[in-house]
């Protein structure tokens, strides 16, 4: 097995099959999938207002709920269906689909499960039910997930996983009108000298728009230190050198 993630082809840590940054993707998208979806569940139901008059009405009432949304929110399968017509939309919807993920990563890791029974004997058997300390819902098997995610980069299937998580977070954004936040950063690039660094919401790196540079913060963070007092004390020359000649100006 080389060193190359599997998802972005970057480098990965030996044995690993997704690199830092995909990893850190994917546990920032179960964030905000705990994050969202309190928001799913506010637009379920669409708005409704008083009837209006004119050409605009319906010849039927409308749905009392979203579809698109209760696709997301509603049960299902942890697998899509087989759609032979081509006429089917969405996707496995989000607990199902978490759900899925924490049963066959237990079976995977074939770990025992130790209880004791009525009479106080101790039974050992594999575990093939996971159940979150947070209970059984969106938010508990996000942090449960998020536990197990070391132990997902090193398998064969991860990059599976990710395509699936990423799907299901586009579609919550479209669906609650958000995006990831992006934050200009005051460091010029280490690359192109231009004010271009951005700092993504749920992304690994700080990224130059203007150039192929990637910085971790940490990297960021020794970048900045190292250049901003040089940047800041040309910017005081300059104004004082301005000032002066303002001054003189005036005499």
């Amino acid at each position: 097995m080389d060193n190359t993630c599997a998802v972005c082809h970057g480098h990965a840590p030996a044995e690993h099959y997704l690199c830092d940054a995909c990893q850190y993707r994917m546990r920032s998208w179960l964030r905000e999938i705990t994050r969202q979806h309190p928001l799913l569940r506010a637009v379920l139901r669409p708005d409704t207002g008083p009837a209006q008059r004119g050409g605009s009405g319906r010849a039927h009432s409308p749905l009392p709920v979203d579809v698109r949304v209760l696709d997301i929110l509603g049960p299902g399968h942890v697998v899509p269906w087989i759609d032979a017509h081509g006429d089917q939309t969405g996707g496995v919807p989000l607990e199902p689909l978490l759900y899925g993920w924490a049963r066959y990563i237990t079976k995977e890791i074939d770990a025992p499960s130790v209880r004791r029974d009525e009479h106080g004997t101790v039974r050992i058997q594999p575990c093939t039910d996971p159940w979150p300390h947070g209970g059984s819902s969106v938010p508990g098997w996000c942090a449960w997930l998020q536990a197990y995610l070391p132990y997902v980069a090193r398998q064969s299937w991860a990059p599976t996983m990710y395509d699936q998580l990423e799907d299901v977070v586009n579609r919550i954004q479209q669906l609650t009108h958000t995006r990831p936040r992006s934050r200009l950063m005051n460091a010029p690039c280490p690359g192109c000298s231009a004010i271009t660094l951005r700092e993504l919401e749920g992304q690994f790196h700080i990224s130059c728009t203007g150039c192929s540079v990637r910085l971790t913060r940490e990297e960021y963070d020794a970048h900045r230190a190292s250049v901003m007092p040089v940047l800041v004390r040309t910017a005081l020359l300059m104004q004082a050198q301005q000032e002066r000649a303002r001054r003189a100006a005036a005499a």
